[in-house]
């Protein structure tokens, strides 16, 4: 079942009263996604293991801050999206700033690649990149965050982001390209 807002209401606000069953009972329920988003931002699955369940201890102890705007899955979403970014932050990932003048827009609109290759496919692919280029991949293209958020939460430059994603676009399409060709022959 998936969860939603208001079915898990009453356990999100047991939450908020401290109620450890209600606490292991939305773990539950969200544990599994919430990994998963982990692993597209750590590749090791023991260290997503890690950031997800820090991240729930997070949420959790600021439980009283979620309101109900969004969807509480939403919510802890981006809770373990931060943790993820944070942990490899902390783990001194680089985030080189681009100069502004070396900024410039391409048209990749030739995204042909042969119709056999899966989502799955794709997303080792992204996964295989280098770190700036996957993290700005998989934020705007899987995650739907924009430039400016980007830039917000990786600590650089909205055309960094921009430049990231070209350039990660680019060798995403090449990758693809060569593994659609390989798997040919």
């Amino acid at each position: 079942m998936k969860p939603t807002k208001q079915l898990h209401q009453p356990i999100i606000d047991l939450c908020k009263n401290n109620c450890a069953k209600s606490q292991m009972q939305l773990y539950n329920l969200y544990c599994k996604a919430m990994l998963v988003v982990a692993h597209r931002y750590v590749k090791d699955r023991f260290i997503a293991e890690d950031v997800m369940q820090d991240a729930f201890i997070k949420a959790f102890k600021y439980i009283e801050s979620y309101k109900n705007e969004v969807a509480f899955g939403a919510w802890l979403k981006r809770i373990v999206i931060n943790q993820s970014i944070d942990y490899l932050k902390k783990n001194k990932l680089e985030l080189v700033s681009i100069n502004d003048e070396v900024y410039k827009v391409e048209n990749e609109e030739n995204w042909t690649i042969e119709s056999d290759i899966s989502v799955d496919g794709i997303v080792e692919t992204i996964n295989n990149l280098k770190e700036k280029y996957r993290l700005v991949l998989t934020m705007y293209l899987l995650e739907g965050y924009d430039h400016q958020e980007i830039a917000e939460v990786l600590n650089i430059t909205e055309n960094t982001s921009r430049t990231h994603l070209l350039r990660g676009k680019k060798l995403l399409k090449e990758q693809l390209k060569n593994t659609s060709y390989a798997a040919r022959y």
